[in-house]
């Protein structure tokens, strides 16, 4: 008998059900148990992220040196630039959008802060402290990938390869799997709050507008091609549909290679080409992830009023973009990937990134 996988998209959407739904009947003891998991899980994850962008960076840089070449170096510049235009793009419609239909909430403040409160404490917690900042991590990441490189033995290179295969193992084998059962924890002591309409209404609205973003990235991006090669970019897009439905049921940019490299041919691109740019671009160039993060964020920052600026989304999405190019092209990967950045550049703390989980997965088809 064929096993049935749910998607990743379809447990988070239950689970953040199931979190509201329960509220309503279960006893404190049993909440407590599941805020206990995410109070357990919420430490694991801290000390997890440092290990993920030196586990996800490092080998990445060490791959592209060994390779080195003219058109490697011209698409990885092109993908970190393009992921970074894509984060500018989102914070100004951001900037132009939300504020028409957004509005600081006490509410939804008081719901973060209540996060925290010991109305529901945990049984027990477990502290598991980083073994360094994210900062740190990133700036070793860098010293290990580009020195790496320059070694004549691949010594180095072979474990730092071998500690990504590790942690992308960690990704795909712990976290991923307990995600769904973090995000019903989290969406369960909001609920207990009393204000989780304040959290599906953002939800709502803000996958409306990012939806629409990237409706308009993609016809921003295929025009520019269009205009490069003469062609019709509204044709390019509707022959690219298959590989769109793909990604939809998957959820992940690698899955969905063989589908994407056989359009990307039917719009004309040269084989040779398409085999080298499509299966590298999947995994480097996650100007989507860079829409949402971006988008998601700052919803999140603006209902609590927290000051934006674009300086400081600069800072965070030249970061970011550095993370996107080195996060892994599965469900969930970008978002794991980028929680160091947020919380050390953003200030979020647990509660803001798990609702930024929520958000990123609910939407990442």
């Amino acid at each position: 008998m064929k096993k049935i996988r749910i998607p990743l998209l379809v447990k988070i959407v239950i689970a953040i059900i199931l979190g509201f739904v329960s509220s309503l009947f279960f006893p404190d003891w049993l909440s407590r148990v599941f805020i206990t998991f995410s109070s357990i899980f919420e430490n694991y994850l801290e000390f997890i992220i440092p290990l993920i962008i030196i586990g996800l960076v490092a080998p990445g840089i060490t791959k592209l040196g060994n390779t080195a070449g003219k058109l490697l170096v011209l698409t990885v510049l092109i993908a970190y630039i393009s992921t970074l235009l894509a984060g500018y793009f989102s914070y100004f419609g951001c900037h132009l959008t939300f504020p028409k239909i957004l509005t600081p909430d006490p509410n939804f403040t008081n719901l973060i802060a209540s996060a925290d409160s010991d109305k529901f404490p945990s049984y027990f917690n477990i502290e598991i402290k980083p073994i360094m900042g994210v900062m740190s991590a990133l700036v070793l990441a860098f010293i290990l990938g580009i020195g790496s490189t320059f070694l004549k033995t691949s010594a180095l290179r072979d474990v730092i390869n071998d500690f990504g295969e590790i942690i992308h193992s960690v990704i795909i084998k712990t976290i991923i799997p307990l995600l769904p059962l973090f995000i019903f924890s989290i969406f369960l002591r909001l609920s207990l709050e009393g204000q989780i309409f304040v959290v599906f209404k953002l939800f709502i609205q803000v996958i409306l507008i990012i939806f629409a973003i990237h409706i308009l990235w993609l016809l921003i991006q295929f025009s520019i091609a269009g205009l490069i090669t003469k062609k019709n970019p509204l044709k390019a897009l509707v022959t690219m549909l298959p590989a769109y439905f793909t990604a939809l049921g998957t959820q992940s940019s690698a899955i969905t290679i063989p589908v994407t490299l056989e359009q990307t041919k039917k719009n004309g691109v040269d084989a040779d080409i398409a085999s080298f740019t499509v299966p590298l671009c999947a995994t480097i160039h996650l100007s989507g992830s860079m829409l949402k993060i971006v988008a998601c964020s700052f919803a999140i920052m603006y209902m609590l009023d927290i000051p934006i600026t674009l300086g400081l989304y600069t800072h965070f999405m030249f970061l970011l973009a550095i993370t996107m190019v080195a996060a892994p092209g599965v469900p969930g990967g970008a978002i794991m990937a980028s929680l160091g950045v947020l919380s050390s550049v953003l200030n979020f703390d647990n509660t803001m990134n798990a609702l930024m989980i929520a958000l990123y997965i609910t939407m990442d088809s």
